[in-house]
């Protein structure tokens, strides 16, 4: 997980959330990882102050809350709170510790065919829940969909419409991301829930082969090709190529529905091992290991600067190690630059017993009585 730190003019705290990093921006606002007073983590969504007086932006706002409220299937991030109206809007979903399909893809290469099915299957699920509410995702691609230990979850209902809706944007402007998008929505029509079938063949084609059923040198060949070429399958496994065709027809009443993807795609048994064991499953491991510290409560978490107690004691054993040799703190200095995790002073270093007991015998006034004579600490052995 990569988490930038919170930079002049970012909030410290948004409802019951203390927001802790910065997972990432865009043109609309930010996105956060915040804790509750429970200490259980969210990604806490910002619409940008200067947009909040956008009367259009902040309706959208508002529409991505109630969008992904009314969704309560297991295979989404869950809303945990939001604030539309009034201040600063925002958004805390559920936190989701794991790379998206498309890091992933790109840091491991291509899924196998069994974590194929697996994944088309729990989507195609997800999918039929989200129309069960009423809704189309409308921005079904490998970056909405991240991985995590428990499968694969979608994202990201920001331009979700009810499935009565037309298109959202106006002329102009790109309704989807190029390549996923279905070709209604490109063409500004009427779309369904056979749209997110189609973004769904073309995320399958890209988990399956490491490349886009649909490309070009610019965004409108992309469109073009995704309108009226035939897509690029050709490093698709036959075996799901013949799953993921049907779902990529041009003609929306030609697609399969969800549940028909589903069965089509049967993952075998032990299929989602893909998230369970394997570099991706370490993968995930390393980011949900991140997350807990970097939410854990300040009273557990590892201290940066010391304590008082700590700097006391770590000053008191270096004034009984003085006497007995003054080249420990030199050599802790010329390190190289280490230092503890924990503290800016040295590690707590034995003092030697002899140089202990002449400061504790010495009388008040009077210098400490030598034991054993004057050393040289440059001479060998001593």
């Amino acid at each position: 997980m990569t988490t930038q730190p919170l930079a002049t003019g970012d909030p410290l705290r948004l409802g019951p959330y203390r927001l802790l990093g910065v997972l990432g921006e865009g043109g609309m606002g930010k996105v956060y990882v915040g804790r509750d007073g429970d200490g259980a983590p969210a990604a806490v969504k910002v619409l940008r102050p200067e947009l909040a007086h956008d009367r259009h932006l902040a309706q959208r706002f508002v529409r991505e809350a109630d969008m992904a409220r009314a969704v309560t299937s297991p295979g989404v991030a869950r809303v945990l709170g939001a604030q539309t109206d009034g201040g600063r809007p925002w958004i805390a979903a559920e936190f989701l510790a794991g790379p998206t399909l498309d890091e992933a893809v790109r840091a491991y290469g291509p899924l196998d065919g069994p974590a194929v099915r697996a994944l088309a299957a729990r989507l195609a699920r997800t999918l039929h829940d989200i129309h069960a509410a009423g809704l189309i995702h409308r921005d079904l691609k490998p970056a909405n969909i991240v991985l995590t230990s428990t499968g694969p979850r979608i994202i990201d209902f920001g331009i979700a419409r009810p499935e009565h809706g037309l298109t959202l944007t106006t002329t102009g402007q790109i309704p989807v991301t190029p390549g996923y998008g279905a070709p209604e929505q490109v063409l500004g029509q009427r779309v369904g829930p056979a749209s997110d079938v189609f973004s769904l063949g073309a995320v399958l084609a890209y988990a399956a082969s490491g490349r886009r059923a649909f490309d070009g040198a610019h965004v409108a060949a992309v469109q073009y090709e995704v309108v009226h070429g035939t897509a690029d399958l050709s490093r698709v496994p036959p075996e799901l190529r013949e799953s993921i065709t049907p779902c990529l027809a041009k003609d929306p009443a030609h697609r399969p529905r969800p549940p028909q993807v589903a069965e089509a795609f049967a993952p075998p048994k032990g299929a989602d091992r893909a998230w369970r064991k394997g570099p991706l499953a370490d993968d995930i491991k390393r980011r949900e290991t991140a997350t807990k510290r970097l939410t854990a409560p300040a009273d557990t978490a590892v201290p940066t600067t010391p304590s008082r107690r700590r700097f006391l004691t770590g000053a008191a054993v270096g004034v009984a190690v003085l006497g007995a040799g003054g080249g420990a703190g030199a050599w802790w200095l010329s390190r190289g630059g280490e230092k503890s995790a924990t503290a800016d002073v040295p590690a707590a270093v034995g003092a030697p017993e002899a140089a202990v007991v002449a400061l504790k015998h010495s009388q008040g006034g009077q210098p400490p009585a030598a034991r054993g004579g004057a050393h040289d600490v440059c001479a060998p052995g001593a």
